[in-house]
């Protein structure tokens, strides 16, 4: 149990029947009325952001939420299976709970979050940038270049994303995971 005092940047808490975490909080005291905590909070499962707002004092649970390095090895019917680096066990995580899935590639160290009380895999994220290769893109057409233009791309891993029309086919770009977005071009 922690009140809302012990609210910090990051802090994992039971609310709605879901994990939370605590992504921005803001202690305020009006001049009439009593003092409150308004919060921004995000599903560790489902990674929906919701504000909401806590009277000053109001108890709340805590939840301790460990992070694992694991290793991607393949995905089927079954989820995506990964390997716990260091005890090499392997365990399925369901697609749900992995965001922008389809940039993971084989051999891929991701970090998966267990509930530590529970120990039950409740997510798993992706390192913040991956670097993969274009297998698929239309030529950028000469003189197209006034604008911020952007053409479609199909990466080694099936994915989509939108790209500069100076990207080509071979290249190797780096993907910004949680926006799901090209950031550069890997310079080999």
């Amino acid at each position: 149990m922690a009140t809302t005092a012990d609210f910090k940047n990051g802090l994992c808490l039971e609310y709605n029947h879901d994990l939370y975490t605590i992504v921005e909080f803001q202690h305020v005291k009006p001049g009439k009325g009593p003092a409150f905590v308004r919060t921004k909070l995000k599903s560790i499962t489902t990674g929906k952001v919701v504000e909401n707002t806590f009277s000053a004092g109001h108890k709340v649970v805590t939840a301790r939420i460990e992070r694992r390095a694991h290793q991607y090895l393949y995905n089927d019917e079954m989820g995506f299976h990964l390997m716990d680096s260091s005890t090499f066990e392997q365990t399925f995580v369901p697609e749900e709970a992995i965001a922008n899935s389809q940039l993971m590639k084989e051999g891929q160290a991701v970090d998966v979050l267990y509930h530590a009380e529970k120990e039950e895999v409740v997510g798993c994220e992706l390192p913040q940038f991956v670097e993969l290769v274009v297998t698929y893109t239309e030529p950028g057409i000469k003189g197209d270049t006034a604008t911020n233009a952007t053409k479609p791309a199909t990466l080694e891993t099936g994915a989509e994303i939108q790209v500069p029309l100076f990207i080509n086919e071979g290249d190797k770009i780096k993907i910004e995971t949680a926006s799901n977005s090209y950031n550069e071009r890997v310079k080999e």
